[in-house]
């Protein structure tokens, strides 16, 4: 899918508004300050960057931004990102500009062979999968001030595992008949055992080898927000706290937790704003 959004969006691109946002003037009691370059995928799953001074405060989707050292800053666009979003940053004065997000089409995925119990969970399951989203939502709520995410952001991400991609980001899923959440990452098929590298540098801050629903899981922590999820692994060889850099061996991959059969799925996130990593990379060789 990510392969097929990007054609989209430049199409949408030329035709005008982007990445130096759609509008830009400040509310007349308010002193104007100048609209504030953005790059990046103004698109649903898409990461924008932008810089600003570094003391300067910054509001987008309901979450305070944090703004790097040298002014920098990242702003992530979930998969259901309305189309017009509200910017806010205060430096000497209040800059109001509205971030125009091109919208996605997302397939229907039908999913069967997954273990009953994941699609319909006991009680006691259920208890087990509130704890283990708290943990997972702690681990993805630190804000490391490490700059490895933006700058994988502007000069691409690696792939993780090469190989078939048998899932893609956004695609509502239907699992053994029953409609489940969308899908937030890419699949990628190979067989249980095969390698697992980071696709940019970055701080373990989860690794768990049996969570309920994605099994073996590692969250890998870029900076100011933004983060990598390997999920349904057979092993997991780091732990929190490792501090890695591009290439360097996660896991291998498996079918644990809620999976018909061996794969990675690879998600992204920038704070609660699930990112496409199709859109960070290049394309999977065929």
């Amino acid at each position: 899918m990510g392969r097929l959004a990007r054609p989209r969006f430049l199409r949408w691109w030329a035709q005008g508004c982007l990445v130096m946002l759609c509008s830009g003037r400040v509310p007349s009691a308010l002193a104007e300050d100048p609209c504030i370059a953005l790059n990046g995928n103004p698109i649903q799953g898409g990461v924008l960057w932008g810089v600003v001074s570094p003391s300067a405060k910054i509001s987008f989707a309901g979450l305070s931004v944090p703004v790097m050292p040298d002014g920098s800053f990242l702003l992530g666009l979930g998969r259901d990102m309305p189309s017009s979003n509200q910017l806010e940053i205060t430096q000497a004065s209040l800059c109001a500009q509205t971030v125009v997000v091109a919208q996605r089409n997302y397939s229907l995925q039908t999913v069967t062979g997954v273990p009953q119990q994941t699609v319909t969970p006991s009680e006691a399951h259920l208890a087990r999968i509130s704890d283990e989203r708290a943990k997972v939502r702690s681990a993805k709520s630190r804000r490391l001030a490490r700059n490895d995410g933006l700058r994988a952001v502007q000069n691409g991400f690696s792939w993780p595992v090469m190989g078939r991609i048998s899932g893609v980001y956004g695609s509502q899923r239907i699992y053994n008949g029953t409609p489940g959440t969308p899908h937030y990452g890419v699949d990628v098929a190979q067989p249980t055992g095969t390698p697992v590298m980071a696709p940019a540098p970055g701080e373990v801050t989860l690794a768990e080898s049996d969570l309920f629903y994605s099994g073996g899981t590692v969250i890998l922590d870029h900076g100011y927000g933004l983060s990598s999820s390997f999920l349904h692994l057979s092993e997991v060889f780091v732990s929190v706290g490792d501090q890695l850099q591009t290439g360097d061996l996660i896991g291998a991959i498996g079918a644990t937790g809620r999976a018909t059969g061996p794969h990675l799925d690879w998600r992204m996130s920038w704070f609660n704003q699930r990112i496409d990593p199709q859109l960070l990379v290049p394309p999977m060789p065929e």
